[in-house]
């Protein structure tokens, strides 16, 4: 019995270094994806602020939790399961529907555009596609859906590029990667965005801080986030484009369209040897700058066919719903 107790420890002992040893291979696969998908996740944190700018105060983080909780159920109830199942039954399915979800996000980038140009044309046609809204609460959750639509392209694109990370794990390993990436991204990103937003907040408590070295950053502060907020907004815009173009871009090449990725790949080595002056970063710029043109065509096609496809036909059964 004695040796048979020992045997058992034994066998315990040995499936807990397992354990542990799984465990840590889990978190060095979390980290290595999450690094991976770095590009996503700063353009997520970007993209988000925009959809509070211009809210009451005091409406800022229920509503950043509100999308943060939408993007969490995102992540862990619809992307994960349907990662897992799309890798393993249908993997050719990943890269068309990633395009769609780009489409997308050229129509979103591009709408914001045209608002900029265009303020009462884009808001005519905001009014045609979706309804006018006056009602703040109503105003509210369409802002939060629509954060959490974009979120969701955004999550798709990360969760894509965690699942080609650890792609020759075993399921149970891809399941748990996907997840602890899921919430670690969640948590950095719109923790980031709380911090961002009420950082306006935190300046008007140190600009009455009774230590007088404090006053004048809590002043630089009050001052600087407005402009900052609309900064970081048109950056969310341009990564929303960035973004949208890049998934149509390597979606084609994917799907054996490699001529765009391949221009666009000789025109930015092009510029980058024609400036001579940091090539690594001249290159992406360009890259980027070609990818978010394409988006900008792709959503403004994608505008013009919302407004006079999918309008009409929406306000004729938008009667009928109600």
């Amino acid at each position: 019995m004695a040796t048979g107790l020992i045997a058992l420890l034994d066998d315990i002992t040995a499936i807990a270094k397992m354990a542990a040893a799984s465990l840590d291979d889990v978190a060095a696969q979390t980290v290595k994806a999450s690094t991976k998908a770095a590009g996503v996740v700063i353009d997520d944190a970007a993209v988000t602020p925009r959809y509070v700018v211009g809210l009451t105060p005091e409406r800022e983080l229920p509503i950043i939790a509100r999308i943060a909780f939408g993007s969490l159920k995102n992540k862990l109830l619809f992307l994960l399961p349907g990662a897992l199942l799309l890798g393993y039954f249908a993997p050719w399915a990943i890269t068309p529907l990633l395009m769609v979800g780009g489409i997308y996000l050229c129509y979103e980038g591009a709408e914001k555009l045209y608002g900029a140009l265009f303020p009462h044309a884009a808001h005519a046609h905001e009014e045609a596609v979706l309804g006018a809204t006056s009602d703040p609460a109503a105003l509210e959750n369409e802002k939060v859906a629509g954060a959490i639509r974009t979120d969701f392209i955004l999550s798709a694109e990360i969760m894509a590029l965690t699942l080609s990370t650890v792609a020759e794990a075993s399921i149970y390993m891809q399941g748990a990667v996907l997840a602890g990436v899921g919430i670690l991204i969640t948590l950095a990103v719109y923790g980031a965005v709380a911090l961002i937003v009420k950082a306006d907040d935190a300046g008007v408590a140190l600009a009455k801080n009774p230590v007088s070295l404090l006053r004048p950053l809590g002043r630089g502060l009050v001052l600087g986030m407005p402009v900052f907020l609309k900064l970081l907004a048109a950056i969310g815009t341009a990564a929303m484009l960035w973004v949208g173009g890049s998934i149509l871009v390597h979606g084609m090449a994917q799907m054996g369209q490699a001529g765009p990725e391949h221009l666009i790949h000789d025109i930015s080595e092009h510029v980058a040897q024609a400036l001579q002056v940091a090539p690594g970063f001249v290159g992406w710029l360009a890259t980027s700058a070609q990818q978010a043109l394409l988006a900008i065509v792709v959503g403004a096609a994608t505008i013009v066919v919302m407004g006079n496809v999918v309008a009409p036909i929406w306000s004729r059964l938008r009667p009928a719903k109600n």
